[in-house]
């Protein structure tokens, strides 16, 4: 994941035998390994001032959210509940942390202060997951299973939960959404293609068209 300065890019990595976070300058250089336990690191997010990394660990027992320097100092545990919190995303004014956490039985989407505090439950549906907060901080979009179809599809709601919709309607596997630095369009992956259509659902649009599935990831990235 690029840093809101284009200078780094983190990423997760078991190329030491164990899965850590990284971070290597924009042109590959430098690559630095900034998690060092016994557990497993995985899933870095910036802070917008690219100064802080949120990320998941099961360092202590089992799934955390914790956040750290840029440097891999100043360690912070964000999260302390017996379940399982992953997939941080960090809001664009900096001030909470959006994650996924079955601490409700189900997995759903969470937020919190950058302190950790407090957690505010956002979905009840039969399982959310992947927040991904608009660049304008207004929106959350995240994929959600329904319940009359048993599909994953890609919501958005306000940032405080309000105002669930449910964007795609092809009643298969809709994942990963990502925003366009506009605010306006949100690109996914749709049954291991790369798609594409409006913040409210419109124009959905197949981008690749390819019969072979294997995306893992997709997103909105600039090219520096």
């Amino acid at each position: 994941m690029w840093s809101p300065d284009g200078r780094h890019i983190a990423f997760g990595s078991d190329r030491d035998g164990h899965a850590e976070v990284y971070a290597m300058n924009a042109d590959g250089s430098g690559v630095v390994r900034l998690t060092n336990t016994w557990g497993f690191s995985r899933q870095p997010t910036w802070s917008p001032d690219s100064q802080r990394i949120a990320f998941a660990s099961d360092r202590d027992g089992n799934w955390e959210i914790y956040a750290m320097n840029a440097d891999g100092s100043r360690v912070t545990r964000l999260t302390y509940d017996a379940a399982f919190d992953w997939e941080p995303a960090w809001s664009p004014d900096g001030q909470r942390i959006a994650f996924t956490s079955d601490r409700g039985g189900s997995f759903q989407i969470y937020t919190m202060d950058i302190d950790g505090s407090p957690v505010t439950r956002l979905t009840n549906d039969v399982y959310s997951t992947s927040p991904a907060w608009s660049p304008d901080g207004k929106q959350i979009a995240y994929v959600s299973v329904s319940s009359d179809d048993s599909s994953w599809e890609i919501y958005t709601m306000n940032a405080d939960g309000s105002n669930a919709t449910r964007l795609t309607t092809s009643a298969s596997i809709n994942r990963r959404p990502s925003w366009s630095p506009d605010s306006q369009r949100i690109v996914f992956e749709c049954e291991g293609n790369v798609c594409l259509m409006n913040a409210d659902g419109t124009d959905a649009l197949n981008l690749t068209k390819h019969p072979a599935s294997g995306i893992t990831s997709v997103c909105f990235c600039s090219v520096r």
